[in-house]
């Protein structure tokens, strides 16, 4: 069976099989058949190609990574555990902020944290987005009956709808700029998930518990592993569903 992932990832990524033999040091006719017939590269070639084309050796080739070193490989995407997101130094976000150059994704129900403790933030954002990083600010529609539900479990009322608008007084300076996306989502978050290119915390969420004060896994993606790409496929899947917050202004 031809392997339609490794097809897809290099295409999406601008690579002929050409060019990748060229990058391994392999005959074309070998990348050809990795496609065309389905053969698993030796290891030390399919980690090179999932570091290029930027997917994880378990989804290129799920039946060529043993269960065991996948497992491995998961635990070492944990880089840190915070027993709080309150714990997490500051020095970490703005690093990964400022840092990130292909791509800044933020989903919460209003994180209102972020630009409350990064005064810099939507200066950063801007700047990030002028040079070409894409940035993807995910926020609960504070009329859904998920924030109202999330309220209700925190405690809070509808407070949480509250900090929705609140943290939009901040990104409202983001709304005309090329590169930025702020979306309203509709969905029960069992994580508020913050990416920087191959890094990303993510801040659980806890029955009871107002999230300042739940576990954040600091993660870094490998090429091996799959943790990290679960929570990016979270983020993704939620992105799909969202809608725009502000709607392009109609000449009349």
């Amino acid at each position: 069976m031809p392997n339609d992932r490794l097809r897809d990832a290099m295409l999406r990524n601008g690579f002929t099989p050409s060019a990748v033999a060229e990058q391994l040091g392999v005959d074309p006719k070998t990348v050809e058949r990795w496609i065309t017939q389905g053969r698993a590269p030796y290891p030390r070639y399919r980690h090179a190609i999932a570091a290029l084309v930027k997917e994880s050796e378990s989804y290129l080739w799920p039946d060529a990574v043993p269960q065991e070193r996948a497992n491995r490989v998961a635990q070492s995407e944990v880089v840190q555990v915070y027993p709080r997101r309150a714990a997490v130094p500051d020095d970490l976000w703005r690093r990964l902020i400022s840092q990130a150059q292909e791509r800044v994704g933020i989903l919460v129900y209003a994180g209102l944290f972020l630009p409350e403790q990064q005064p810099q933030l939507v200066a950063t954002l801007k700047a990030k987005a002028a040079a070409g990083t894409r940035v993807e600010i995910l926020l609960g529609d504070p009329d859904s009956p998920e924030v109202a539900q999330r309220g209700a479990d925190e405690g809070i009322g509808d407070a949480m709808a509250g900090k929705v608008r609140n943290v939009l007084a901040f990104y409202q300076r983001l709304r005309d700029v090329q590169g930025v996306n702020v979306h309203f989502h509709r969905t029960t978050l069992y994580n508020s998930i913050f990416r920087f290119d191959d890094e990303m915390l993510v801040n659980s969420h806890v029955f009871g518990f107002p999230a300042a004060h739940t576990p954040v896994m600091h993660l870094r993606r490998l090429a091996g592993g799959d943790l990290f790409d679960t929570y990016a496929d979270s983020f993704d899947r939620v992105w799909e569903s969202s809608l725009p917050v502000w709607q392009p202004a109609v000449a009349g």
